[in-house]
């Protein structure tokens, strides 16, 4: 059974979730406990399982094992009250092409049960997919990144508790792509969940929570701030000094109680990263030593890694420990 939750409301749960398809593994032991009133990013690369997930969570698909539930209940069982609760934007688009832009949305609308007088509605949500000025337009007329606009906003019509959003920021240029994110933020301050996948892994910073996908698996849940010490090890310093270092130098520095483990690294020309608790903390008392050790200091700042790194780091991390599991199993 999923075990009972503690603390903040949970809105989706699983435990141990799998699903295959003719022998092959898309979802594999997937535990997740998503508290209400959040953004939860869900990242990975394409293929990764991701959409498998989803549709899962939404009971388009029935798992082959393991135990799920959204807003309380089993999606299977899923009734009236669940599904109008509930937005979700797919990653291929499913509206009607021989419909214009208003009347898709018109009768997103409809199917929702949003009240006769939804102009003003309807209206918000053109503007704010920028797609004001083409409500005449048939849709198969329009572009693949103002098609996603429209399915956006078709996905919260009917303003839902709980907003899937499968890969909603594909296909869209980076302001567009800003402007969402911020409206993502102003619905979670309103109280909504939004579930969002992405492969652009940059934007798990717009996250409270992110879970990282690959393989299937799912290898980590945490804040942004915890992924990146997760691979660090801490908060990282880059220091960069007016002459070159000696080793002897470095060895003293890496026995200094502010260094986590000895964790200094060289960069290139003078300069070297070092691993501390916490940046804020840890610089002064840096400054302090290089002061009293007669090293000119150029730069001594915070380092923030690129989630880019952070997540390239995560799966070679993840494939060292399968790799290392599997040797032992072979042993």
């Amino acid at each position: 059974m999923i075990p009972e939750v503690t603390g903040e409301q949970s809105i989706v749960r699983t435990e141990g979730l799998s699903k295959t398809f003719d022998g092959v593994t898309a979802v594999e032991d997937l535990t997740l406990d998503v508290p209400a009133g959040i953004i939860f990013g869900f990242i990975g690369p394409s293929g990764c399982g991701k959409t498998t997930s989803v549709r899962m969570l939404l009971g388009v698909y029935t798992p082959t094992s393991g135990e799920v539930e959204v807003l309380g209940r089993s999606p299977q069982n899923f009734r009236r009250k669940e599904q109008r609760d509930i937005g979700y934007m797919p990653q291929q688009f499913v509206l009607y092409p021989e419909l214009s832009v208003w009347e898709n949305l018109n009768f997103a609308a409809s199917l929702y049960g949003v009240p006769v007088r939804r102009k003003e509605r309807l209206k918000e949500l053109l503007d704010l997919v920028e797609l004001t000025g083409q409500e005449k337009k048939r849709v198969e007329h329009l572009s693949g990144g103002m098609q996603r606009r429209l399915s956006l906003a078709a996905s919260i019509i009917h303003d839902p508790q709980l907003i899937f959003l499968d890969e909603p920021t594909a296909g869209i240029d980076p302001v567009l792509r800003h402007k969402f994110w911020s409206y993502f933020k102003q619905l979670k301050e309103e109280g909504r969940t939004l579930f969002i996948t992405t492969q652009y892994v940059g934007e798990a910073a717009y996250c409270d929570q992110v879970g990282v996908m690959a393989n299937g698996r799912l290898l980590i849940v945490d804040t942004p701030t915890g992924l990146r010490r997760h691979v660090s090890g801490g908060d990282i310093i880059h220091l960069h000094t007016a002459q070159f270092m000696s080793e002897d130098e470095v060895n003293k520095l890496r026995v200094q109680p502010f260094v986590k483990e000895k964790n200094v690294h060289r960069l290139r020309e003078r300069g070297l990263e070092i691993v501390v608790e916490d940046a804020s903390a840890a610089l002064p008392q840096l400054l302090e030593w290089c002061r009293r050790e007669n090293v000119r200091v150029e730069s001594a700042s915070e380092y923030v890694p690129v989630f880019d790194d952070v997540f390239v780091e995560l799966i070679e991390q993840e494939t060292a420990v399968s790799e290392d599991t599997s040797e032992d199993a072979n042993d």
